[in-house]
């Protein structure tokens, strides 16, 4: 079993920038699929950005592709999200998710087993 921690969430102005960090407990971090949700109030959880065990596959919800990137550090068990040009609509709690059943990383809630508790991103227009 693996816990998740996120961290690096807070305010920022539209068009500026935050990295989000999760890090996992245990030392077999590499076995994990990775990925990254986000909810807004009133609103499901939506995927946003996965990646694979390795680090060599990434897949992006089309709202941030080309504005977010995930990337992945098995030697420090931490997976993050670095975000740019950040939008009001990004305004959610990341959560960060793992999963070590599947062969590659899933778009949807139910493809994952663990969860982190979450940290808030609010961006002001």
């Amino acid at each position: 079993q693996v816990q998740l921690v996120e961290s690096g969430g807070g305010l920022v102005q539209a068009g500026g920038s935050l990295r989000l960090s999760c890090a996992a407990s245990g030392r077999t971090f590499s076995i994990y699929n990775t990925g990254w949700f986000r909810q807004a109030p009133g609103k499901e959880r939506e995927f946003v950005a996965a990646i694979s065990r390795s680090g060599t596959f990434t897949y992006y919800a089309d709202s941030v592709k080309g504005r977010f990137t995930i990337s992945r550090d098995n030697a420090k068990n931490t997976v993050y999200l670095q975000m740019i040009s950040l939008k009001p609509d990004d305004t959610a709690v990341y959560y960060c998710a793992a999963d070590k059943s599947r062969a590659t990383p899933g778009r949807s809630r139910n493809e994952y087993d663990y969860w982190g508790q979450g940290t808030q991103v609010t961006v002001s227009s």
